[in-house]
This record gives structure tokens, sequence and C-alpha cells, in this order.
């Protein structure tokens, strides 16, 4: 019979060990969450209140009366949504064209998309804000989303098509077969079984568009301004308030959170499925 595993060597192996890192993981948010919950004249005269009695909404009702962010972050939406859509959009077609045709310059075309992500976004800036003046997107949402889809349609395809090689190709054959044309077969047949997989996809999408600021910054303005510059304006020139700066944090977290735990089995089944080849 196989000996049970002392206690105190499971406790030193095992569980202090997954504690610690998840207490460094989790500590910075916890830190925010804290800092958020602390009244103005609490953390300038005491610092962080750790306890419940100390707490209250002061820098909530603050951030959401007193300042636009709120509508900042109904900009956030659109530029985050509409990436998701064009996002989508392109790297479904892209990603079945690379899986089930084969062309002159497919493995160069899908390295480009690989060595695209190696350059800092910053490099882009600069083309981008001259590209954006010349057409007159300067301050839009269009600028914004079609900045974004720069950074996400690359990796994005390289997700899906991943996820479509899996697919035999013998359902789409069977489906033509039957009369569908190769739109059809996609629309019918590859689109409800990638389905886990685009998913995953725009949830990256998504969460990558919400927290972008290089370009919100560079390219958006008054009339776009998202919720990652709000932030950043909170900031002023001789002091920082912090509370407020901690619950512009907590709330902009929170939709990206929320999604996450509403397709979080579909995200885990997505990228399972991604991971095995057919």
């Amino acid at each position: 019979m196989k000996r049970k595993e002392p206690l105190w060597r499971s406790l030193l192996t095992t569980h202090i060990p997954v504690l610690a890192i998840v207490f460094f993981a989790i500590g910075p948010y916890l830190w925010m969450f804290f800092t958020s919950m602390t009244p103005a004249q609490h953390l300038s005269a005491q610092g962080v209140a750790v306890t419940p009695l100390s707490w209250s909404f002061e820098n909530y009702e603050r951030l959401l009366a007193r300042t636009s962010f709120l509508t900042n972050m109904g900009h956030s939406l659109i530029v985050a949504l509409g990436t998701v859509v064009l996002g989508l959009t392109v790297s479904v077609t892209a990603a079945y064209a690379i899986s089930r045709f084969r062309f002159p310059g497919r493995n160069v075309l899908m390295t480009q998309f690989l060595v695209v992500n190696m350059f800092p976004v910053v490099l882009l800036i600069l083309p981008l804000f001259i590209l954006m003046r010349r057409l007159g997107l300067l301050d839009t949402h269009i600028a914004l989303i079609l900045a974004n889809s720069t950074v996400a349609i690359p990796f994005s395809v390289w997700m899906l098509t991943s996820y479509i090689n899996a697919i035999p190709r013998s359902l789409d054959e069977a489906a033509m077969t039957d009369g569908c044309s190769r739109l059809a077969a996609l629309r019918r047949v590859v689109l409800p079984l990638a389905l886990p997989g685009i998913i995953s996809t725009g949830i990256y999408i998504f969460i990558t568009a919400w927290n972008e600021y290089l370009y919100a910054l560079t390219l958006g303005g008054r009339n776009t301004r998202t919720m990652t510059v709000a932030i950043q304006t909170l900031i002023g020139e001789y002091q920082i308030e912090w509370g407020l700066l901690s619950a512009g944090g907590v709330v902009g977290a929170l939709p990206a959170v929320v999604l996450f735990l509403f397709v979080q089995r579909r995200l885990v089944g997505g990228l399972t499925q991604g991971a095995v080849k057919g």
C-alpha cells in the first residue's frame, strides 16, 4: 500500500507555494480595491484602510458624479465591440482560406502575421497618425477601431487557423456535395463547429481593445476619449487622487471581468479545442 504523505510535507511542497503565488498575483488588485474604498481624508492621514469599518463609496460617488467616466466607458465599449466585429470578420475568413486552400506564399503570409506581433505598437503610431489625419479620421471611433484591428487581426488569424484545421475537410466537401456554396459551407458547417474558438478569439480582441491606451491617446481626443485615457487624466500635475484613480481602475476592469465570467466555459473549451490537432 502507498503510504500517505505527511500533512506538513504537503503544506510545504504544495499548499503554501500555491497560496504564495495566488497572493502575489491578486495582491495588487486587492490593494487597489482597498484604496478605492478608503475615504480621501483617511487615505491622506492614516493610509489605506484594510478593514470594512473604515470603508465608504465616496471615491466611486465622486468618480461617477463629478467626472465623465461613464461616457468614456461608452467610448471604450464602442471601440472594443467595433474591433471585435471587424477583427472576427476578417480573421475568420482569412483563417478559413489559409486552412482550406493551398496557394503560393501561404507560409510566408502566416510568418508575416507572426512577425507583426514582434514589433512594438509604438512603431505604428506615427504612420497611423499620418494616415488617419489625411483621411480625416482623427478623433473618431473608426480610427481607433482600425488601429486596434492592426494588432488584433494577425494573432487572431493564427488562433482561428488552428481551430479550423481541427475541423475535417470532409465536412466542407459533404456540404458542397449537397448543394452548398463555399460560403454556405463556411456559414452552416465550419462556423458552428468553430464557435468555441471564435468566442475565445473574440474575448481576446475585446480585452485587447478595451485595455488599449497608446492608440487611444494618440489618435483619439475629447470626442472619443476612452476609459484608459480618462484614468490617466485623473493624475494631476501636483498631486494624485489615489482613491479616485483606484476607483476608476476597479470600475474600468468590471466589464472585462463580467464578460469572462459569463463565457469562461466556452473560453476554456475553445482553448482546449485549438490545442488539439485533428
